[in-house]
């Protein structure tokens, strides 16, 4: 008599991959300061609504008073900018159309952050 062996069944594995993209410009740098804006742009499947970025400043770097397009926060080297009630949402396949942006101090290297986080999930950096 045959015996049937069972198949295993194939199961999909989850890609994890980045839903955003952030691209930190220095668009203006001086002897002690800089400015810089924060472009964040959804590349996932689902519109973002309520967002809040995480990076980390490498060399020391403080924000100045009055950032711009965002709630910011800094703890150490920390930085959390979370989204203002004009600007909580992230289309699909779009970005902010009020991105953050801020004056900030720097004192012998102003390298920019290499790692964001949006939500608590990592960003693709550009």
């Amino acid at each position: 008599t045959p015996t049937n062996t069972p198949v295993p069944t194939p199961t999909s594995t989850p890609t994890s991959g980045a839903t955003c993209r952030v691209q930190y410009v220095i668009s203006n740098q001086w002897n002690t300061g800089f400015t810089a804006n924060v472009t964040i742009s959804n590349t996932g499947t689902t519109a973002i609504t309520g967002w809040t970025l995480v990076f980390t400043f490498p060399n020391g770097q403080t924000l100045q008073p009055s950032p711009w397009n965002g709630s910011f926060t800094q703890s150490g080297r920390t930085v959390t900018i979370s989204n203002l009630s004009y600007n909580a949402t992230i289309p699909v396949g779009g970005s902010l159309s009020s991105p953050p942006g801020f004056n900030g101090n720097w004192s012998g290297t102003n390298t920019p952050p290499t790692a964001f986080t949006l939500n608590g999930s990592p960003c693709s950096v550009s």
